[in-house]
C-alpha cells in the first residue's frame, strides 16, 4: 500500500515541482478543479495590470501598433499550436469556445451542403453547449443532429454523415477518444471532424495534424489557465484555408480591416476566423496562463511540454485511483474514469448513487476543490477531480484522499449546509 512517506519520497523526485511556483496558491487548499478553471498565474496580476496603466493608460490607442495588440490573437495563437500538434499561423485566440464551435460547424456545413449529406453525429454525453449549438445550426442550414452513446460510433458513419463532432476528453467520464483513428474512419466514409479540446488542451498530448483533423475549437481558462472568460481559440487545417465559409464576418477578419472597404473580402487562412475587435486585457490574461504550461517545455526539448506534463499527469491520476481503491472500499463510489492510459484525460471521475454533490461540497470546506456533476438515466451523478501536473504534487493527492475518506467515514456530508445547492455546482 503506499503511504505518505511515499508520495513524499515522489514530490521530492518531481523534476517539474518547480513550475507550482507559477502560481498562486491559497494556503490550504488542494486545487482539483483546474479542469474547470485554472489557478492564477503569479505573472497575469502584474501583467494585466501594465496593459491597463502603461499600454492603455499611457500608450492609449497607439499601443495596437507599438505594443503589438493588433498581432495578439495570432501570436497566441501560435502558442497554442505548440500544445496541439498544429504548425505556426493555424491558430487564432479569440471569442468564446461556444461563439468558435458555430464559426467551425458553420465552416464544415458550408463544405458539405452540396454532398447530399445531411447528419451531423455528436456523442449524447457531449458537452451540453457543443450540443446547443449544434443543434442551433442543424435547424438553420437544414441538416439533423444525431445523437449517440460512444459504443455506436463505428455503425453510424456511413454517406448520410456530414460531419462527426466530438469532444476529445468527456468532461464528465474524463474518457479520451483515439483522434487520429475516428478521424481516419470519418474521412473514409466522406464526413468532416469537428474536434473540441476544451478538456484536451494543456492536459494531454493532441497531434491535430498528425491525425488529420479537419477543424477544431478549445478553452483557454481551463489548464491553459488564462482566467474566467479566457478567450478560447480555433484552429483549420490547412487544406481547408481560403474554402471556407465564416458567418461572422466582422472586420476583424477582414483581409485589409483598415482599409474599410464596404465590402467584406476574408482575410486569408485561420485569420477570417476574427470577427469583432479584440479583448486585449483578457487576452493578455491568457498569455501569462499559456506561459506556464510552455514553461515544461524545458522539462523535454524534444517531445515538447505535453510529453513531460502527460507522464506526470498519469502518474498522479493513477495513484489517486489507488488510494480511492483502497482506502474508501464499502463507501459507494465507482470509477468511472478509464483505468487506460489511452482512454483518460487528465481527470478521475467517480459515481456515487447518494450524495455527490453533498460529498463535493464538504471536501471543498475542508479545502479539497473538486467539484460535481449530475447524472443522467444512464450514469449516477459524478464526483470530479481535475489534476493539472503543473501545481498538483503527489502528496496532495494523498490528503485529498484522506479528507475524501474523513468525510464519507464521520457522515458529514449528510449535514444539511452540505445539501442545499448552489447556482454554480
Amino acid at each position: 500500500m503506499t503511504t505518505l512517506e511515499d508520495c513524499r519520497a515522489l514530490d521530492a523526485q518531481d523534476p517539474l515541482r518547480a513550475l507550482r511556483d507559477q502560481f498562486t496558491l491559497p494556503e490550504g487548499v488542494i486545487y482539483l478543479d483546474g479542469n474547470s478553471l485554472g489557478v492564477l498565474p503569479k505573472a497575469a496580476p502584474a501583467r494585466i495590470a501594465e496593459v491597463v496603466t502603461q499600454e492603455w493608460g499611457q500608450g492609449l490607442i497607439r499601443s495596437w501598433n507599438t505594443a503589438s495588440w493588433f498581432d495578439l490573437p495570432q501570436r497566441l495563437g501560435d502558442k497554442v499550436a505548440r500544445l496541439i500538434g498544429a504548425a505556426p499561423g493555424e491558430v487564432v485566440c479569440t471569442d468564446s469556445t461556444s461563439v468558435n464551435l458555430y464559426k467551425v460547424l458553420f465552416a464544415a456545413l458550408s463544405q458539405q451542403k452540396d454532398t447530399g449529406r445531411k447528419l451531423v453525429v455528436s456523442e449524447r454525453s457531449n458537452f451540453p453547449t457543443d450540443l446547443y449549438i449544434a443543434e442551433s445550426l442543424c435547424r438553420e442550414r437544414g441538416f439533423k443532429l444525431k445523437l449517440i452513446d460512444a459504443g455506436e460510433l463505428p455503425t453510424v458513419l456511413n454517406d448520410e454523415v456530414a460531419v462527426l463532432m466530438l469532444t476529445h476528453v468527456n468532461y464528465r467520464t474524463g474518457a479520451m477518444h483515439d483522434m487520429k483513428a475516428i478521424t481516419a474512419a470519418a474521412h473514409a466514409a466522406g464526413a468532416l471532424t469537428v474536434w473540441d479540446l476544451a478538456h484536451s488542451a494543456g492536459a494531454v498530448p493532441v497531434a491535430l495534424n498528425d491525425s488529420n483533423a479537419d477543424y477544431a475549437i478549445g478553452c483557454g481558462y481551463k489548464y491553459l489557465n488564462g482566467g474566467p472568460g479566457a478567450p478560447a481559440f480555433a484552429w483549420v487545417h490547412t487544406r481547408h484555408a481560403g474554402k471556407f465559409e465564416q458567418p461572422l464576418s466582422g472586420w476583424w477578419g477582414h483581409a485589409a480591416p483598415f482599409e474599410f472597404t464596404p465590402h467584406y473580402r476574408p482575410a486569408p487562412g485561420v485569420g477570417r476566423y476574427l470577427c469583432g475587435t479584440q479583448p486585449i486585457i483578457a487576452l493578455a490574461g491568457l498569455e501569462c496562463g499559456l506561459d506556464t504550461v510552455l514553461a515544461a517545455e524545458a522539462f523535454d526539448k524534444d517531445q515538447g511540454a505535453m510529453a513531460a506534463l502527460r507522464a506526470k499527469s498519469l502518474a498522479l491520476t493513477d495513484l489517486f485511483i489507488e488510494l480511492v481503491e483502497e482506502r474508501c472500499a464499502g463507501q459507494g463510489l465507482s470509477l468511472v474514469t478509464p483505468r487506460e492510459h489511452a482512454q483518460r484525460g487528465s481527470q478521475v471521475c467517480l459515481s456515487r448513487g447518494e450524495g455527490a454533490y453533498a460529498i463535493v461540497q464538504a471536501l471543498i470546506a475542508r479545502g479539497v476543490i473538486g467539484d460535481y456533476r449530475a447524472g443522467d438515466s444512464q450514469m449516477p451523478d459524478i464526483l470530479r477531480f481535475g489534476f493539472t501536473p503543473l501545481y498538483i504534487g503527489f502528496e496532495d493527492v494523498w490528503n485529498s484522499v484522506e479528507h475524501l475518506v474523513q468525510v464519507l467515514e464521520s457522515g458529514e456530508w449528510k449535514r444539511e449546509e452540505f445539501n442545499r445547492k448552489n447556482a454554480v455546482t
